[in-house]
């Protein structure tokens, strides 16, 4: 976020700068979403609803699940939030006690981190790497807890994953799964990259336990990041808790914002073409950063992200990140935010914006490293 608000910065002073600093999708959201956001608005009756928010969306995102997946869900379980961030707030509040130690990947989106740090809860950083498929598994669990001498209280997965892409198919969210439940595990499943998958088998963790804790949200497939709404499909023992968080810190999701994602959960089709213009840039990328000197650090089965390995040209991706972003007015993710153990030799390239400015941004460093 640093790093956008110096480009924001840049770019108000005038400097032709290309951000791939952000998860953010350059599309609007779906036409669908919009016209019934005005619609909303042209009667202007907009107020509190549900804290799980409204019954008609609820069911919408069970129906979803039941179309997509071929799950059946009660919307019962389903609880609507303020954006995924709102729901990561919900489950660390509700699932732990100060002081639990909870799991995530390193590297890894670091607002999970500063999230559990902020309340209290001990983070645990198991190395995702090569030869854990860029993902947890039970081994590098059970050896992560045994180094830090703590007892895993809950495990937190992305897949698709953020900075890496990496997505854990359906045997490794079962083991998982099934390693959380044998001991009293909590196991939370971030989704907010599906429908961004490129490579290898997307997979709800619904799908092998009703046991884990799902966040999904409207921002990534569905191009609705300022709307600020996501969801949750709970264990239907634990909706009463979730409830009652929420009404105390949140008293319900915006209204507009959940008619506009009702809306949006039936535009797969003009979403599918937005999606096949970041397939276009991820094979881009995949072409051009090699050839500058990047090495492709994990794969980039998913999301909008190439991770890349810059240690040929810099130990310290900070200092090369305001260094391109001063130079080149390029604007890209130092991977220390996301692994403060190596990732002064990362760097990670949102490829969610236009194809012609990842085709300009690859070409200005090209130049600038030559």
């Amino acid at each position: 976020m640093d790093v956008l608000a110096e480009a924001t910065k840049r770019r108000e002073a005038g400097y032709p700068v290309i951000s791939m600093a952000v998860g953010q999708p350059s599309h609007p959201a779906p036409t669908a979403a919009l016209e019934a956001a005005r619609r909303a608005l042209e009667h202007g009756r907009l107020g509190y609803t549900d804290a799980l928010g409204t019954l008609s969306l609820r069911t919408a995102i069970a129906h979803h699940y039941r179309t997509r997946y071929g799950i059946d869900i009660d919307p019962q379980r389903v609880a609507v939030t303020t954006g995924s961030s709102a729901g990561f707030n919900l489950a660390f509040l509700a699932l732990f006690d100060p002081g639990d130690c909870v799991a995530i990947a390193r590297p890894g989106y670091p607002a999970y981190r500063n999230i559990l740090a902020a309340l209290g809860l001990t983070v645990i950083e198991v190395e995702a790497n090569a030869e854990t498929g860029f993902t947890l598994t039970p081994d590098s669990l059970e050896a992560a807890a045994e180094k830090a001498g703590k007892v895993i209280r809950g495990v937190l997965l992305a897949s698709p994953a953020n900075p890496t892409g990496t997505v854990t198919g359906k045997a490794g969210l079962k083991a998982l799964a099934d390693y959380c439940r044998d001991r009293d595990i909590a196991f939370i499943s971030d989704e907010i990259y599906h429908g961004l998958t490129f490579a290898g088998e997307e997979t709800t963790a619904l799908s092998v336990t009703d046991d884990a804790v799902i966040i999904n949200s409207f921002s990534k497939y569905y191009c609705m990041t300022g709307w600020r709404i996501g969801w949750m499909v709970l264990p239907q023992e634990q909706v009463r808790g979730f409830e009652r968080i929420a009404q105390s810190l949140y008293i319900s999701p915006p209204e507009l914002s959940q008619i506009a994602a009702e809306a949006a959960l039936g535009a797969s089709a003009e979403l599918d073409v937005y999606k096949a213009s970041y397939g276009a840039n991820r094979d881009l990328l995949l072409k051009r950063l090699p050839e500058i000197g990047f090495t492709i650090a994990s794969p980039m089965d998913g999301a909008f992200y190439a991770y890349a390995d810059v240690s040929r040209f810099t130990n310290d991706s900070m200092d090369f990140a305001r260094r391109m972003l001063a130079e080149i007015s390029v604007a890209a993710t130092p991977g220390l935010d996301f692994d403060p153990l190596e990732g002064h030799r990362t760097m990670r390239f949102s490829y969610a914006g236009a194809t012609d400015d990842m085709l300009a941004a690859m070409d200005r460093i090209a130049r600038w490293l030559a």
